[in-house]
């Protein structure tokens, strides 16, 4: 079992930044591959990033490529996202999510996720 807890979320401007945090415990955190999603009011959750175990391969939906990032400390059990030039529509909230399976497009799929946070609120005005 793995518990995942997010937090760093909160309101911006648009064009500002924020820094989400996931912090996990009950599993060796090298062992799975990490990645956010997030969940607008009345629509599905999405694929945001994923990091690989170690940390050197990375996925990105296209509509943040550039602007946010996805990192993770194995020795401090945490995988983080930097978000960038925040815009409205980033509106959401923000999964965490581990899954056991090495990262491949596969894991692009929120179904291949093995355990999920609770969320975090991110909120952009314009």
């Amino acid at each position: 079992q793995v518990q995942l807890v997010e937090s760093g979320g909160g309101l911006v401007q648009a064009g500002g930044s924020l820094r989400l945090s996931c912090a996990a415990s009950g599993r060796t955190f090298s062992d799975y591959t990490m990645a956010w999603f997030r969940q607008a009011p009345g629509k599905e959750r999405d694929f945001v990033a994923a990091i690989g175990w170690s940390g050197r391969i990375k996925y990105y939906t296209n509509s943040v490529k550039g602007r946010f990032t996805i990192f993770r400390d194995n020795a401090k059990n945490t995988v983080f996202l930097q978000m960038n030039s925040l815009k409205p529509e980033a509106t959401a909230v923000y999964y965490c999510a581990a899954a056991s399976a090495p990262l491949t497009s596969r894991l692009l799929d929120r179904a291949e996720y093995d355990y999920w946070g609770q969320g975090t609120q991110v909120t952009v005005s314009s």
